[in-house]
């Protein structure tokens, strides 16, 4: 999906990551490992960032270890449901693996933090967490802090990329705190009577479980600048910048009206965190402040989509999505 900088199944890769931890075949197993015993010491309360330590001369367990340091009390994760996650990662010589604490380039002062917002899931997908240690994140409750740790073979197994330099008996760890989760209905939408475009906007069609039908007006140039109009208004609490938010959505090209990415395409309402930069600038600046519920259209010049990666195949594309909010986790 090209709704990020990227794409949307690296959405997660400005995170900061020192190294390609694992590659795309990285797959779960049958061991679910907690027979061996933690061993790595983590300080800090959740919701700051965490101080790990590794006791001289300990050795990593040769199966995953998972322990709960802080019990939330939020809602347990279930597989499936979509998360945002703080997390820290390292080796168990101290290596540096990435995480969501450190701030990236340009972040201005109190703006909220970058964090994963993913499917707990045990399969393999772009996201920045190893199937296992996601996978790990069902049971946990909203608010807690937890660590999963061992081997880089028993965290990750064959999917161990060589080229990071990480060996297979080496100790990783990962610290996670669980800040928000939500079950979703892949198949949501915005419900209520659609308003008719403005003029010089395109019309939308939405199509029953299908990428809605986007129609640009013939003869009508592409606007310089960011347009929106909320063509169904929600009743649902407002989009707040930092949360995942979790949308139904069809892109089309203004220059030709043709789609190129739709979420009924890959399964449904998907989430992704809004208002940190993890998407592109149009979405951050026509999403944040709408509401639950609101299905919002939104023309996107290129210097507000990827005009600023000019080997993107969409640069010199002005974009038009219409968007169904259908929840924040």
């Amino acid at each position: 999906m090209n709704l990020t900088k990227n794409t949307r199944r690296a959405a997660a890769a400005a995170l900061t990551v020192p190294i390609l931890l694992f590659t795309a075949a990285c797959g779960s197993d049958d061991d679910k490992g907690s027979s061996g015993e933690a061993v790595v010491k983590v300080e800090g309360k959740a919701g700051e960032k965490p101080k790990i330590t590794v006791p001289k001369g300990a050795k990593p367990s040769d199966t995953a270890v998972t322990k709960t340091l802080i019990k939330g009390d939020g809602a347990t994760v279930k597989k499936g449901d979509l998360v945002r996650l703080d997390f820290a990662a390292q080796t168990m010589k101290g290596q540096n693996l990435g995480g969501s604490w450190t701030p990236q380039p340009g972040t201005k002062p109190g703006a909220p933090r970058t964090q994963l917002v993913s499917e707990v899931t045990d399969q393999m997908t772009q996201q920045m967490l190893p199937p296992k240690v996601m996978s790990a994140v069902a049971g946990q409750k909203v608010g807690s802090r937890f660590e999963i740790e061992g081997t880089a073979k028993a965290l990750i197994g064959e999917g161990l990329n060589p080229q990071s330099g990480i060996k297979p008996g080496d100790g990783l760890v990962w610290v996670i705190d669980v800040v928000g989760a939500k079950k979703v209905d892949k198949k949501a939408k915005a419900e209520g009577t659609q308003a008719a475009p403005e003029s010089g906007m395109p019309e939308v069609k939405a199509v029953d479980e299908k990428a809605a039908q986007i129609t640009v007006p013939k003869g009508e140039k592409a606007p310089k600048d960011l347009k929106e109009q909320v063509l169904i208004k929600g009743k649902g609490p407002e989009v707040k910048a930092g949360e995942g938010l979790i949308a139904q959505y069809t892109g089309v090209k203004w220059e030709d009206g043709k789609k190129f990415d739709s979420s009924w395409d890959h399964g449904g309402a998907t989430a992704f965190q809004i208002g940190t930069g993890q998407v592109v600038q149009g979405w951050d600046k026509a999403l944040v402040g709408k509401h639950v519920g609101d299905r919002v259209e939104i023309v996107i010049p290129p210097k507000l989509a990827y005009g600023p990666n000019p080997q993107h195949e969409l640069a010199k594309n002005t974009l038009v999505f219409s968007v169904d909010i259908v929840g924040t986790v």
